[in-house]
C-alpha cells in the first residue's frame, strides 16, 4: 500500500517543511495548515524513512509515514498512558517532592521508563519511599502541578466527536486517573491504588500492579468489550512499560518519548502536541 508523509512542527514554516519533503521526492504536496504538509506519490523504503526522520528531527519537525488512506475513521478507541503522555508530569515524582525525595524517586522513574529496571519492582521501590506522607499531598499535586499535555484536550474533543472511545491506562495512581476521567469525559481508566491508613500513605499499593503486561491486557479487554479488534485502537505512550500495549495497536504513537519507544512506534510526536495525531490522520 502506498504511504503518505506528514510533516509538522509547532513553528515550522512551509518553506522548511518543503525542504524536508524534497528528500522524499513526492509527486505532490498539500499544505494541511500553516505548520503542516502532506506528501504523496513517493517510493517508500526503510532507508528513505530513516533519512527523512533524521533530517526532520534535526529541524525539530515531526515526520510521520502511514498508509495513504489511513484516517481517524479507521479507529474505534484511543488508549493513552497518563504520566508524561496525557499529562506533563510524573505524578509519583511530584508526590515524592513533598517528602524532599524527588531526586531519588525521579532517578528510579527515568531508569524504569528507559526499560533498564523492571517496572513492578521499580514502582514498589518508589512507593515505599512515600510511606508516612499525608494523603492530602496527592490533592496538592493534582491542584498545583498536574497539567494536560499540549494539544491533549483538543485531541480528545476531536476523537470523542468522531465517536471513538477513550481509555486512560496508567502505571500511576487511581487518585489522578479518576479525576481526569471526570474532567475530560474519558470512557475508561485503569491504574494502581495507593494504600492509606489514618490519613497517611503506607508505602504500599493495593492489589496487582499495572505494569506493561497489565496495560496490554487492559487494552485487549477494552477492545473485546467494545467488540473490536486491537488493530482498531490507537495507543499512545512514552515509556518502555507502554511498548507491549503499543505493539498490539493499529497505530502506536510515541509522545515526547524515550528513544527505545520512538524506535518501535509507528509514529513519534516529538515537537507537536497530542493534537498532531489529528493532522497525521486528516
Amino acid at each position: 500500500m502506498s504511504k503518505k508523509l506528514i510533516l509538522q512542527g509547532p513553528q515550522a514554516a512551509q518553506a522548511l517543511l518543503a525542504q524536508i519533503a524534497a528528500l522524499a521526492a513526492p509527486a505532490s504536496t498539500t499544505a494541511l495548515h500553516a505548520h503542516a504538509l502532506r506528501c504523496d506519490g513517493f517510493d517508500f523504503t526503510p532507508a528513505l524513512k530513516e533519512r527523512v526522520l533524521a533530517a526532520a528531527y534535526e529541524a525539530q519537525i515531526d515526520a510521520s509515514f502511514v498508509d495513504a488512506g489511513l484516517s481517524l475513521a479507521d479507529f474505534k478507541l484511543v488508549a493513552m498512558d497518563m504520566d508524561s503522555t496525557l499529562i506533563t508530569i510524573e505524578c509519583i515524582d511530584e508526590i515524592a517532592d513533598m517528602q524532599g525525595l524527588k531526586p531519588q524517586v525521579s532517578a528510579i522513574t527515568e531508569a524504569a521508563m528507559r526499560g533498564e529496571l523492571d517496572f513492578s519492582e521499580s514502582l514498589q521501590r518508589r512507593v515505599a519511599l512515600l510511606a508516612g506522607l499525608p494523603s492530602e499531598a496527592l490533592g496538592r499535586v493534582y491542584d498545583e502541578r498536574l497539567k494536560i499535555s499540549p494539544g491533549g484536550e483538543a485531541m480528545l474533543r476531536a476523537v470523542q466527536d468522531a465517536g471513538l472511545k477513550t481509555l486512560l491506562v496508567s502505571g500511576g495512581f487511581t487518585f489522578f486517573t479518576e479525576r481526569l476521567k471526570t474532567r475530560l469525559a474519558l470512557d475508561y481508566t485503569h491504574a494502581n491504588l495507593l494504600e492509606a491508613e489514618d490519613g497517611k500513605l503506607t508505602g504500599r499499593v493495593v492489589g496487582g500492579i499495572v505494569d506493561a503486561g497489565e496495560k496490554m491486557r487492559t487494552v485487549q479487554r477494552t477492545c473485546a468489550g467494545l467488540g473490536i479488534d486491537t488493530k482498531q485502537a490507537i495507543v499512545m505512550g512514552d515509556g518502555a512499560n507502554d511498548l507491549d500495549m503499543m505493539g498490539i495497536a493499529g497505530l502506536s504513537v510515541a509522545f515526547r518519548a524515550k528513544p527505545v519507544v520512538r524506535a518501535q512506534a509507528d509514529i513519534a510526536l516529538n515537537f507537536t502536541g497530542l493534537d498532531g495525531l489529528l493532522t497525521v490522520l486528516a
